[in-house]
């Protein structure tokens, strides 16, 4: 929301909420009654008619002002037509969302006040557990459909998941991605859209009617909000078609094509010039066109306004409104298309078509979710209850996401876990230890119930002294006289440090790497009144330059516990006190602070030699690391092997066998000439075995990577091609297998974005295992 609009929509939800309190309903608002004679006898109302037939029915019956009038997130109603309002935006990041005083798709003033709060996204992700990712899906749709039915809900599009990757260690926004692989990213938005949607975890399963709707966003490259005098309104994303293809586009394609999204937010930014909610190419040939796309399309909010008010790219107010419509966009976060569709029409800069088409596609997903389907309690989902939102169920999966996400990173002579017998007492220092907000990041809403850390802790030993060391995690001055007294007199001392929202957010990147004010200090000082080595708990969604805390001996342990929702505290406690074994991996790499030389404003993937430009995540960057993206310890020791009967040589022979040289003489097919039937033919399975050395039971992710024989020439470092978890007790050994596609996991694009397969050898990576697979013409 852009602050010039700020006080204007304010009053106006001041006044919609006054107009809800008024007529306040436990009944969802729908269309279609079959009590009312009036309304049962249009065509869009008969549920056996297919959507398209119905929508076009509802369509031709609006005039050119309720058309226009529906272009909006906050749609009107018409009723005349038994049409109610409907509210396009609400957020379910991770978890159903409080809206902001300006919007009230969703409202927790009535029955329901609480909805369950799951870690950051970038924590879940730590998991790299699909199925989790799934079941928190699943259970974010199930809320809103609660939330809807017990009538505190006027729209059912929820505007997540964030899938653009984590590509700056500095986004304030990183956190709310699944990281910097696109290969995560799409899995994670797969599992879940496919969990909100209503549909199975391996999908397929869905049909027309929907749970709720997801929209995948930023579409594209957007991960820029506000750097040193640069904002997301104003920035051309200068990008390769070579990173366009294997970076910024694939979690875009996945969600489209395997979770079937039902939605797509275009981004503020511009790419190679053009605004993303004005790329015809973007929207309709790409994501509609090639990837089958079937949906809608909203703008972020105010992203129309700015392609005429701020980037200058279209002439007039009017030209920008024919620029989106006419590129694919449906409804606008804001104003705009309601105040100068109509002149736009008039002065023939737009067809009255292109409206239609817009209203075709937002009415279709309306009637998706059943809301023109007569009474919701009769139909699919109409029994979900308000005792299903917070269900212990529920709250015990925020629990066991943040268990499973919480990545142990220094532990070398084994301080953690803390004996729950010797541990008389206990000392708890710093900012983010005992303060809720700080657990849930941002986009959050009303948690069931939390526990901080402070809580958690208190829980296992009563004998437990806190203080703050600062009064904010900006940490300009630190009480450390305080602090090192406390921690002189506690058996053991944890420090619970790092970045909030006034550091990291929306709108606000950072500058540093490092951890803010007099953190430090206070961290150092205390670790060396220490009877003992204490532990650093560390919460930030994007990464820290802790290098000095990863070599000093009076820091035995370091945990990351990103922002770990409503049952963080707990989570976190019994990982430290050893009633579960830490499994989570970095989803991101933990860069050094002297990355803050390389300009935000970089887009590039790839590192260029020539002027020392390193390239950007674990994919590409040649430079040094404070943690690597996949890095995470546990209190077991796993060990892997890949089976000997992995199959090591591919023939990818096709008939028209149109092999081409690059300048380096090695022979490489196109994808695209390999074809569908072969490229299906050459899927092989590869088999890990995988032992617990350790003495507690654990669960843990095995990361399956491929390298090139000979790096470089813009080919990754290494990339992720599948991952799995798996659950083992203290000296029990399992088999995991994943299913490889040499066109989608051995390919790599070329400098016209195009995918080609090379001729020569690979290697398969599990842990420090190397198996070669050669590729043969």
């Amino acid at each position: 929301m852009r602050l010039q609009n700020l006080c204007l929509r304010i009053l106006i939800a001041i006044l919609t909420t006054s107009l809800h309190l008024y007529v306040e309903s436990t009944q969802p608002p729908y269309s279609c009654d079959s009590s009312d004679p009036s309304t049962k006898l249009y065509p869009f109302c008969q549920t056996k008619l297919p959507i398209s037939q119905r929508v076009e029915d509802l369509v031709s019956r609006l005039t050119l002002d309720e058309k226009i009038s529906q272009l909006v997130d906050t749609a009107p109603a018409i009723p005349r037509l038994g049409i109610p309002a409907y509210e396009w935006w609400s957020e379910a990041l991770h978890g159903v969302a409080l809206q902001t005083t300006v919007r009230q798709g969703i409202r927790f003033n009535g029955t329901i006040r609480f909805a369950t709060s799951f870690p950051q996204v970038i924590l879940t992700a730590a998991s790299f557990d699909a199925h989790l990712w799934y079941r928190i899906g699943q259970v974010i749709g199930k809320e809103a459909r609660g939330i809807y039915n017990a009538g505190q809900a006027t729209g059912m599009t929820f505007w997540a998941p964030n899938i653009n990757i984590f590509r700056d260690p500095r986004w304030g926004r990183g956190q709310e991605t699944p990281g910097e692989d696109p290969f995560v990213a799409g899995k994670y938005a797969v599992s879940y859209v496919r969990g909100v949607q209503g549909d199975s975890f391996g999908g397929g399963t869905l049909g027309e009617q929907l749970q709720a709707s997801a929209c995948c966003k930023h579409f594209t490259a957007y991960d820029l909000d506000k750097w040193k005098g640069m904002n997301r309104f104003i920035f051309d994303a200068q990008v390769t078609l070579q990173d366009l293809a294997d970076s910024y586009q694939p979690p875009f394609q996945s969600c489209i094509q395997e979770g079937k999204a039902s939605g797509i937010m275009c981004a503020y930014n511009r790419v190679n010039g053009v605004p993303n909610c004005a790329d015809y190419n973007l929207l309709s040939k790409k994501a509609r066109g090639q990837w089958g796309f079937y949906g809608y399309i909203t703008s972020d909010c105010d992203a129309v306004a700015i392609i005429h008010d701020d980037q200058g790219y279209a002439k007039s107010p009017e030209d920008a409104v024919a620029d989106v419509l006419k590129a694919g966009m449906d409804v606008n976060c804001g104003d705009y298309l309601k105040n100068y569709t109509k002149s736009a029409v008039k002065k023939k800069k737009l067809p009255e078509s292109e409206i239609d088409r817009a209203l075709h596609n937002l009415f279709s997903i309306r009637m998706r979710l059943g809301l023109f389907n007569g009474n919701p309690t009769k139909q699919p989902y109409g029994n979900i209850a308000p005792d299903q939102v917070c269900s212990q169920e529920h709250q015990a999966l925020a629990l066991k996401a943040a268990q499973d996400g919480i990545v142990l990173l220094k532990n070398p002579d084994k301080l953690l876990p803390l004996s729950k017998l010797e541990t008389k007492s206990l000392a708890v220092i710093g900012p983010n230890a005992n303060n809720s907000t700080k657990l849930l990041g941002n986009y959050f809403g009303p948690p069931c119930k939390t526990v901080t850390p402070l809580q958690g802790l208190q829980n296992y030993i009563k004998n437990t002294r806190y203080h703050p060391g600062c009064s904010r995690v900006a940490c300009s001055s630190a009480s450390i006289n305080q602090a090192v007294k406390i921690a002189k007199g506690a058996d053991q001392v944890i420090l619970v440090m790092g970045l909030d929202q006034t550091q990291e957010k929306e709108e606000q990147d950072r500058v540093d790497l490092v951890l803010p004010g007099k953190q430090r200090e206070l961290i150092t000082a205390v670790a060396k009144a220490a009877k003992k080595p204490v532990v650093l708990v560390l919460f930030c969604g994007g990464p820290v330059d802790v290098s000095f805390a990863k070599y000093d001996q009076n820091i035995g342990s370091i945990i990351w516990a990103g922002y770990p929702g409503e049952a963080g505290g707990t989570a976190l406690a019994q990982i430290i006190f050893g009633d579960h074994n830490p499994g989570g991996r970095l989803p991101m790499t933990w860069y050094p602070q002297d990355f803050t030389k390389v300009p935000m404003t970089d887009m590039r993937m790839r590192p260029q030699l020539s002027s020392g430009y390193p390239g950007r995540t674990y994919r590409f960057y040649n430079g040094k690391k404070v943690f690597e993206f996949g890095y995470g310890l546990s209190y077991s020791n796993y060990s892997y092997e890949l089976a000997s009967d992995t199959q090591n040589k591919l023939y990818l022979r096709a008939s028209s066998n149109q092999i081409t040289e690059n300048s380096n003489t090695i022979r490489h097919k196109l994808i695209s000439d390999i074809g569908k039937e072969l490229c299906e033919k050459t899927k092989f399975t590869v088999t890990v075995r995988v032992k617990n050395h350790g003495e507690m039971a654990g669960k843990h992710p095995v990361l399956l990577f491929v390298r090139q024989a000979n790096p470089g020439n813009e080919r990754p470092i290494k990339k992720l091609v599948g991952f799995q978890t798996v659950n083992l007790n203290a000296g029990e050994n399992a088999e995991i297998q994943y299913e490889l596609s040499p066109c989608e996991h051995l390919s790599s694009p070329d400098d016209r974005g195009m995918m080609v397969m090379e001729e020569g050898s690979q290697f398969l990576l599990i842990g420090d295992k190397e198996y070669p697979i050669t590729i043969i013409f």
